[in-house]
């Protein structure tokens, strides 16, 4: 008997067909003797509608309410499959985040999983019954309803397969697995059959819509098996595990892009100890999170230029924190927010020389400049003109043997 985390996204439960669908895949574990619990996304399209609903009233409507009000997204899910698998003869229950309950610490729309009960759920367990948990939602220690971000679904699995000591986690989409790259832009890519915590992580990351980034963090942390797969077919899926029971072949595993990134630049910065840390302190301060970071030594060692990259949607905000900033002083600030983020990731790269080289020479091959980079040991990334984005990861999709 193996003990699973089954979670399904907002695509696999988006009408009443597919909740019934999913109710037979989790049928299928339960009859074979395994225990299961399933975590549950809203149905698609569910969370921008209540969205919506909210900024009719105000567009800046209130944190908390917002929260109580996104989580009824999931919540509603978990009832319908609940009802669904009990039609069928599978003695099912729902569990709402306060009837766990789910502890959750930080912002409201930005909670983090710090400990949930386990003692109600394992009981229903042991009783041959299967738990459904509507995910992306928490309670906080005051009693209110929390979300933990967009894709949050994905983090509740990982947690719950950590709090519970579950064999696997299995993530269930619309797709078969990972791809070597977007397969809607794409079409060459290829589902990629065994990937490591690091290179999912960093892939998620930098914009592989799969996953979301603290869930791989967690299972990293924790050597919590992970499987993606397709909720519409049998084929088996990615697995994600440890980087050491991987034979890697090829130096690339997959191209990933992102159009949510703005470039900033301060020019004539006094070049000096302190400067850098009094622009990016109070951003930090601002929970706006800067990614690339570059700074031009000037010839007379007295100012310098410095770029940084921050998510799109924090442009605005940024801006007026700098220009509020009474500690730096610079002669100009310029944006562009229509740029591009493109990298390449794979564990292969550590061992394999003239990978920059190859990645700069075949955007050069198409007249693609680079406006910002960033590495790691498993990752190379360039900031790009939004308009090149898709011509770029053809180029690097093919460059590096993944058609």
């Amino acid at each position: 008997m193996a003990k699973k985390v089954l979670k399904f996204g907002g695509t696999s439960v988006g009408t009443i067909e597919r909740i019934l669908h999913v109710a037979e895949i989790i049928k299928k574990e339960y009859v074979a003797g395994n225990e299961v619990i399933a975590i549950v996304s809203a149905m698609s399209g569910t969370t921008n509608d209540l969205m919506k609903l909210s900024k009719n009233i105000s567009k800046n409507f209130n944190k908390r309410e917002l929260d109580v009000l996104l989580a009824s997204g999931e919540q509603a899910t978990s009832a319908l499959l609940a009802g669904a698998l009990n039609k069928i003869g599978v003695n099912s229950k729902s569990w709402l985040n306060f009837q766990i309950p789910i502890l959750t610490e930080g912002e409201h729309s930005n909670a983090r999983i710090i400990n949930m009960n386990i003692e109600k759920i394992n009981k229903f367990l042991s009783e041959k019954g299967v738990a459904i948990i509507p995910g992306f939602q928490g309670v906080s220690k005051t009693g209110d309803v929390t979300t933990i971000g967009r894709g949050g679904s994905d983090a509740t699995a990982v947690a719950v397969a950590k709090i519970f000591e579950f064999d696997t986690c299995e993530i269930y989409a619309d797709v078969e697995g990972v791809f070597s790259t977007d397969p809607n832009k794409i079409p060459v890519a290829k589902k990629i059959d065994k990937i490591s915590y690091e290179e999912m992580l960093e892939l998620s990351s930098l914009g592989a819509k799969v996953m979301q980034p603290s869930a791989v963090q967690t299972a990293m942390m924790y050597n919590i098996p992970l499987e993606v797969r397709s909720t519409f077919t049998d084929r088996q899926g990615t697995k994600i595990f440890s980087q050491e029971n991987i034979d890697y072949t090829k130096s690339v595993t997959g191209v990933a892009y992102s159009k949510d990134d703005a470039k900033i630049t301060l020019t004539s910065v006094q070049d000096k100890p302190g400067v850098a840390a009094n622009i990016f302190e109070p951003l930090s301060k601002n929970q706006i999170n800067v990614d690339m970071v570059i700074q031009n030594i000037s010839s007379d060692h007295k100012t310098t230029d410095i770029t940084f990259t921050i998510k799109r949607d924090d442009l605005i905000k940024t801006i007026d924190i700098i220009k509020n900033n009474q500690n730096i002083q610079y002669a100009g600030i310029g944006h562009n927010d229509k740029v591009s983020k493109v990298s390449i990731v794979g564990a292969g790269m550590v061992s394999t020389p003239g990978v920059t080289y190859k990645m700069f020479r075949g955007l050069a091959e198409e007249k693609i400049n680079i406006l910002a980079i960033s590495t790691s040991e498993i990752k190379l990334s360039v900031i790009i003109n939004e308009n090149d984005t898709l011509k770029a990861v053809k180029k690097l999709h093919t460059i590096f043997d993944l058609d």
